[in-house]
């Protein structure tokens, strides 16, 4: 199944519980727990040692609050993108969060996640 074919409240169903996840080990800085529902390619291409550096040192990334909002979908080809308006408990303003979901070997998996 191709889950750009799926509705956005069954996407969401599947996106919400992966981004709280990542926003809840983002903010702890478990790297193991971060990538654990990574897809393999993007696993691969992560270096553990910069994606630890990010979490010691980004405020941002280490202060995600647990109430993001969400925006919409982008689908294409044989990913959806789930767009997400998320605040920082300790900076002012907002940021847009980016989770990109597909399937690998059946499973829902992440190919890529950001906060801009």
């Amino acid at each position: 199944m191709n889950i750009t074919e799926k509705t956005d409240e069954e996407i969401l169903a599947l996106a919400n519980p992966l981004w709280d996840d990542l926003v809840m080990n983002s903010n702890a800085g478990e790297y193991g727990e971060f990538v654990k529902n990574f897809s393999q390619s993007l696993v691969m291409g992560l270096n553990q040692v910069e994606v630890g550096k990010q979490f010691a040192r980004s405020e941002l990334t280490r202060s995600l609050a647990d109430d993001a909002e969400f925006l919409g979908t982008i689908r294409r080809g044989e990913h959806v993108t789930v767009l997400y308006r998320q605040r920082s408990t300790k900076k002012p303003g907002e940021w847009l969060g980016r989770l990109v979901l597909g399937y690998e070997q059946d499973k829902v998996k992440i190919f890529g996640a950001s906060i801009f």
